[in-house]
């Protein structure tokens, strides 16, 4: 895919409006060699994450076949989480720890579907990928602390590694 024949998204939202990217990537492919998610955006949806309210207002931006099996809601639901638990921070949170990077404006899920689709932002890419890297430590805990098969065991950080696209049923 070249430059001239890279498909340009538009994307106008209640977070962001008049921004456009292109995709200079296949979807889903040529990542980063650093970078290898177990799980993709349509399969993080689909187990259930962020309690249901992400990307309910901008799923124009995104293939129709995400949402297909997706759970989502208007609300904040904790139900509708893999494992059933209050999981995320509100957005304010998340800028006042200086975590929202870049054209992002919702974090790192919504990088990591742009990532996804195909666009590239070689620095804010950077970034991103280094963080996923570092958000992998809870892996290590949940080896550390859980019987193996104990998919019960530390939910709250199982949920995080699935929002983070990393396998929680380690």
């Amino acid at each position: 895919m070249t430059q001239e024949t890279a498909r340009l998204i538009r994307v106008s939202d209640r977070m962001q409006q008049a921004y456009s990217y292109r995709l200079s990537a296949p979807t889903g492919a040529k990542f980063d060699a650093g970078f290898a998610p177990f799980y993709t955006p349509a399969e993080m949806l689909a187990l259930g994450v962020f309690e249901g309210r992400y990307l309910n207002d901008c799923r124009d931006e995104f293939p129709v076949v995400w949402f297909e099996s997706a759970r989502l809601s208007d609300v904040a639901n904790a139900d509708l989480n893999q494992f059933g638990i209050k999981s995320r921070q509100p957005l304010s949170h998340w800028r006042d720890k200086g975590w929202i990077y870049g054209p992002d404006p919702r974090g790192w899920f919504q990088w990591y579907c742009r990532y996804y689709l195909g666009r590239r932002l070689p620095e804010i890419d950077q970034i991103q990928i280094k963080r996923w890297r570092g958000f992998a430590r809870h892996a290590g805990q949940i080896r550390a602390n859980c019987y193996p098969g104990d998919v019960f065991c530390r939910p709250r950080q199982r949920q995080a590694l699935l929002q983070w696209a990393h396998d929680p049923f380690i």
